[in-house]
């Protein structure tokens, strides 16, 4: 402890901030020095060598004629577009199920009703390999193959997003609920005008998770498509990285295009993640 112009300085608390704040940036370094190199190397020429020791970060000569190589070579375009129809459609569908099903399980009484929960919740031990032979005899059946909707059917509804919208609801106090009732509110002006708008940081989390999900999947897209011009962004890259097995820099070049759009959707919506669910309430 020592004492600097009348304040007291606690000289073991200081280190052991400093020593916090050093573990943190190394760990930040390790994780994001994965994506450094990736887009590094998506902008390095054809003579530079990707796997220089120590790594070289920043190109010598920089260009952009890998993007525009891999956009040439393949129709990204098309996998960019059915990426995104099949993940916005998958958030929304997703997040509005989720809150339907959630609703009744936080704010309703009836028989059951614990039972249902935890049967609902229990699947979330299922792994989606057990039941992908079912799902796709099913969609088969209907004829969702090569469709936008054997993408996102099977996707609309997870447990997960039940239980976290649940959570939310149930830490809303039920005054509110009996208030709504006496001035002649209904169940669904209820849910979407009062209970909605108070729960909106765990809606936003469900559709962030949802999104990354549904954007970066690859298996059940494979399995239920088998017209190129359906593929996604992730059979995609698939395709690129058999085309240019020893091309680092296109291969670098498709991922940092896929994986833009999840980096700008968490840029824009991770406020959401500030502030507590009763946040709007307190203000009320």
């Amino acid at each position: 402890m020592i004492t600097i112009y009348n304040k007291k300085i606690d000289l073991k608390d200081i280190s052991k901030k400093i020593i916090v704040y050093l573990l943190l940036l190394l760990v930040a370094i390790i994780m994001v020095g994965p994506f450094i190199w990736l887009i590094s190397t998506s902008l390095k020429s054809a003579g530079e060598n990707v796997f220089t020791y120590p790594p070289q970060l920043i190109p010598e000569q920089l260009t952009f004629a890998n993007y525009v190589q891999v956009m040439n070579t393949f129709p990204f375009a098309r996998y960019l577009f059915n990426s995104v129809v099949v993940t916005v459609v998958t958030v929304l569908l997703t997040v509005l199920f989720c809150t339907l099903a959630a609703y009744p399980l936080a704010r309703m009484n009836f028989r059951f009703k614990k039972t249902i929960f935890f049967l609902v919740i229990s699947t979330m031990m299922i792994p989606f390999q057990l039941l992908m032979i079912p799902v796709y005899l099913i969609s088969m059946n209907l004829g969702l193959q090569n469709t936008y909707a054997g993408m996102i059917l099977p996707n609309i509804t997870t447990a997960f997003g039940v239980f976290l919208m649940r959570q939310a609801f149930t830490v809303v106090p039920y005054e509110m609920d009996e208030s709504a009732r006496m001035d002649g509110a209904n169940t669904f002006q209820i849910l979407f005008k009062i209970l909605v708008p108070l729960v909106k940081p765990s809606m936003a989390t469900l559709a962030i998770f949802t999104f990354i999900t549904a954007w970066g999947d690859f298996l059940w897209p494979l399995i239920i498509i088998s017209d190129q011009d359906m593929f996604t962004l992730p059979l995609g890259l698939n395709m690129l990285s058999g085309t240019f097995t020893s091309n680092w820099r296109l291969i670098s070049a498709g991922a940092v295009i896929s994986m833009a759009p999840v980096v700008i959707l968490f840029m824009f919506v991770q406020k959401y993640f500030i502030g507590g669910i009763m946040k709007g309430a307190v203000k009320g």
